[in-house]
């Protein structure tokens, strides 16, 4: 055959998996070469090299299609390269979530020498970072110093003397908040400078950084990003016993500092450009004041605001030192609690006032009788969001442009708060009908220690209801309240295809639907009885689908909440109708989903 011939014949491009290739290669070989190669059986050399020119044609495609589908958010599959994305769109990841929660903490004292109540002098403070542990193993933190010398608190008569009747102990009870995971450290040593130095902590779930110190004693300062000079610091208020005020919030400008960035599992520390030079930020007068062209002095004092720091390089990066990082590590599994379930002293850190004067034997004695136990159950968001999740946080987050004017706005920015202040299941923003100014309603939900829906503690909506402040509208005004969690019960009834084991089919078909709603609804969701249909004809064996029904669950194991399921179906019944302050949840898969077979 002539190479003119040859040119003639046509190429798929198409073919691009292993067996189309070695298909095209074959036939092109007994086309083009009929007397050069005959022998193309499995064993034959000509067979082994068609082999590896496919082999090799389906690598390049695979990797191909690989490359540009993560070179695109939305075909991207990957959780890394989907955080990678995102940062260019300004999302940033907030890592495991924290869980919150309430301790009754219990410490025994002394009668003072009159008998009549405690020894003022032994009541103590303990310490935020104190640590508690679970009977199942998991870590929390106090959060906040707890006076055990506050007359909020309650206080029994724990131990009397026997033989006089004299109260010799009391038990006083204080509350305190805390947070899932415990303090940690870690070195890290820091070599020749390089141009924003990035850091990777070793520990995985970090869910806050504490402080930041290189070996000469400079602080480094979180921020949220890089071209941000300004932080607030807390300085102890003088002042705290005439205003009640404990801290102070000043801002300061910083050179040193840092962003955080988060994949799946561990968290970095960005620094910006500058060397260890750059130290000061803030400009000099004369380089601030507008210079008039011509002259050789300022005539004009007035300053250009956004010229007031002098840094433009983005923060110092720390070079040959050694960097302190404490931490924050949240637990790695389910941090929700049930109610008793915070029941072990793992560190108390006591404080007492004129320590010097006290028995050490009495002191050691109210260390040691330190209880902890949480009356209210710890709960949070306790699964990690999917790529799916993450994806649709990002297109939200891009519009949204760090502010809350829309009420998907508002959803977006909830679920972006920090992992370190909580997290909450499902939100929903809903504008109070109510009201007749701008009222929203800001719905949140979180799940319990065996990942069901229940309703968000105190603690996590105060701190939602905080950072939502800073990017709502100044007429807005909002309201963290709890949705309507109504759980619901489906019953089917199918027909086999002959010859069919039935309760292996019927086994088939409630482990098919259990795994579709093993992921919550969202709030105002509707419930959409057409996918039940569909998923039913999906399992293998499956004939016919006769009947899917809806039941309302309200016995005690339960939320509690009624609801009409026949008043609330769409006309065509395709569909169960759910209002906007209201969430769907089948609660117990195995006795909620039960189905027959005809």
């Amino acid at each position: 055959m002539s190479d003119e011939q040859k040119k003639l014949v046509p190429i798929k491009y198409t073919s691009r998996d292993y067996k189309s290739i070695r298909k095209d290669l074959m036939e092109m070989a007994e086309r083009l070469y009929p007397d050069t190669f005959q022998d193309f059986s499995e064993a034959s050399f000509g067979s082994m090299m068609i082999d590896a020119v496919a082999y090799v044609g389906d690598q390049l495609s695979f990797y191909l299609d690989y490359n540009v589908n993560e070179t695109f958010l939305d075909t991207s599959y990957q959780t890394e390269n989907i955080l990678r994305h995102g940062r260019i769109m300004g999302y940033k990841h907030p890592g495991r979530s924290s869980t919150y929660g309430t301790a009754a903490i219990f410490v025994l004292i002394p009668a003072s020498t009159t008998g009549i109540g405690p020894d003022a002098a032994y009541l103590p403070v303990l310490k935020r970072g104190s640590r508690f542990t679970s009977a199942t193993g998991l870590n929390f933190v106090l959060t906040e110093n707890v006076d055990f010398a506050s007359p909020k608190n309650t206080t029994v008569v724990a131990q009397v003397d026997e033989s006089t009747g004299a109260p010799t102990y009391y038990a006083i009870k204080a509350y305190g908040n805390v947070v899932s995971g415990f303090f940690s450290q870690e070195t890290v040593t820091v070599g020749d400078y390089e141009r924003f130095k990035k850091i990777k902590l070793s520990a995985k779930n970090v869910s806050e950084i504490v402080s930041v110190f290189d070996s000469d004693g400079n602080e480094y300062f979180e921020v949220d990003y890089l071209a941000q000079d300004t932080v607030f610091k807390e300085i102890a208020n003088n002042n705290y016993k005439n205003d009640n005020v404990p801290s102070i919030l000043k801002p300061f400008l910083v050179s040193r500092k840092f962003v955080i960035e988060r994949d799946r599992n561990f968290t970095y520390l960005q620094f910006g450009s500058g060397d260890n030079s750059q130290d000061n930020v803030i400009a000099e007068p004369q380089n601030v004041a507008m210079n008039i062209f011509g002259k050789n002095y300022v005539t004009d004092t007035t300053f250009d605001p956004s010229r007031i720091s002098s840094n433009k390089t983005f923060g110092v990066s720390p070079s040959n030192t050694t960097l302190t990082v404490v931490y924050r590590v949240t637990n790695p599994i389910n941090s929700n609690l049930t109610a008793g379930g915070l029941n072990k002293v793992s560190r108390a850190n006591l404080d007492f006032k004129n320590r010097n004067s006290l028995i050490t034997s009495t002191v050691d004695t109210i260390r040691n009788s330190v209880e902890v136990t949480n009356e209210t159950p710890i709960v949070g968001d306790v699964s990690n969001a999917s790529s799916t999740e993450i994806k649709r946080r990002i297109y939200d987050t891009f519009p949204t442009q760090n502010r809350a004017v829309t009420q998907a706005d508002y959803e977006n920015v909830a679920l972006r708060m920090p992992a370190k202040f909580g997290s909450v299941k499902r939100v929903s923003a809903q504008r109070d009908p109510t009201s007749a100014n701008r009222n929203l309603n800001i719905y949140v939900v979180s799940e319990d220690a065996q990942g069901k829906l229940t309703n968000t503690n105190g603690t996590i909506k105060n701190n939602l209801k905080t950072w939502l402040n800073q990017y709502r509208m100044v007429n807005d005004t909002i309201d963290i309240v709890d949705p309507y969690i109504v759980n619901i019960g489906i019953d089917f009834a199918i027909r086999a295809m002959p010859g069919v084991d039935k309760f292996a089919l019927l086994d088939s078909a409630i482990s098919s639907l259990t795994k579709t709603y093993e992921t919550s609804l969202y709030i105002g969701e509707h419930f959409s009885i057409s996918e039940i249909y569909e998923e039913l004809k999906k399992v293998r064996g499956v004939q016919d689908v006769y009947k899917v029904t809806l039941s309302s669950k309200t016995s005690e194991s339960y939320s509690g909440a009624t609801f009409d399921i026949n008043a609330n179906l769409s006309p065509d019944g395709s569909y169960l109708i759910v209002p906007k302050n209201a969430i769907i949840e089948i609660k117990f898969p195995s006795t909620d989903i039960k189905g027959k077979i005809r």
